[in-house]
């Protein structure tokens, strides 16, 4: 059986504990806010995460939007990349053209000079000067009534028509296709047939044309043959459509070509490149360099003629 002395002293006991720390509490308010303050900071850093762990987090975070930041950056130097050098080879692509325009415009301006910057001349290779007769009525003077002497002398009796033409070749040459000139589209009023002697000289005019065009550093073209043999029928349906034609003329014995001097024909290959233009009047000097030589050497006789624009030629 329990004390009741020994409970009583107990509670006796405890509530003289229990007043005095009232008095305490009471007489010292701040012992016990510095108590609750240090229990309040002993929690705090049991629960705080540790600074360590943070600055990681804080680091891997960093990290992450670095990444995110650098991988958009080079995205867009891709894109901008990519439209750079579509610009640029846009740029370049007008460049080249409008050089060719300007190169093109060049050419065309050539005159009497010959020569053209887009081709690189050969090293050691010095380049004839284009010249040019001193007069043409003086230089090519053989009027008909000299022509018709030597057409008489060298051709074969006239032509009466085509056909027969076609049958003598004996005596007559086709001359309707050569790499050394070129017959005019238009030639309706004559064929292409002439002596051998005539067809030989004929040759020899274009060779040596091609030789001077090429030590004049000028492109190749061919001459044009406007007119060659005309048969009786030829001659009589000139002589209705044209008042000024002769009934005598040289042609009718084979020995006899016109030669134009207002158009030339452009040697080039059709899939090769374009070659560079020059002036008619240019090609002309040239011819008549080669024409007046053979003349001197008694190769032919030559009459300028102005009407016609051509070079009438007979075989001596």
């Amino acid at each position: 059986m329990n004390n009741p002395f020994k409970i009583n002293k107990f509670y006796s006991v405890s509530l003289c504990v229990f007043l005095l720390l009232a008095i305490i509490r009471w007489s010292f308010p701040s012992v016990a806010t510095r108590g609750n303050s240090a229990s309040r900071d002993v929690y705090a850093v049991q629960n705080a995460p540790s600074e360590n762990v943070v600055g990681e987090q804080n680091a891997v975070t960093r990290s992450e939007e670095q990444a995110k930041v650098s991988a958009k950056t080079q995205e867009v130097n891709v894109e901008k990349g990519a439209v750079g050098a579509q610009a640029e080879k846009d740029v370049q692509q007008k460049d080249v053209q409008q050089k060719d325009v300007q190169q093109k415009e060049v050419q065309q301006k050539e005159v009497l000079a010959g020569r053209s910057s887009s081709i690189d001349e050969p090293k050691g290779v010095k380049w004839h000067k284009i010249g040019h007769v001193a007069s043409y009525e003086t230089c090519f003077p053989d009027v008909q009534d000299v022509q018709i002497v030597a057409a008489r002398k060298w051709g074969v009796k006239p032509v009466r028509d085509r056909e027969q033409a076609e049958q003598r070749k004996d005596e007559l040459v086709y001359v309707g296709m050569s790499p050394y000139f070129h017959l005019d589209a238009s030639m309706k009023s004559s064929i292409p047939y002439l002596v051998p002697r005539a067809s030989n000289l004929l040759n020899k005019i274009g060779r040596n044309f091609f030789d001077s065009l090429y030590v004049k550093h000028l492109p190749l073209h061919k001459i044009i043959i406007s007119s060659m043999l005309r048969t009786e029928q030829d001659v009589a349906r000139l002589m209705q459509s044209n008042k000024n034609a002769s009934g005598q003329s040289c042609h009718r014995f084979g020995t006899t070509f016109d030669i134009c001097y207002t158009r030339f024909h452009l040697v080039e290959a059709p899939d090769g490149p374009e070659r560079r233009l020059v002036r008619d009047d240019t090609l002309k000097y040239v011819l008549s360099e080669v024409l007046r030589d053979l003349r001197e050497e008694g190769r032919c006789y030559i009459k300028h003629e102005v009407h016609q624009s051509c070079f009438h030629i007979t075989v001596r």
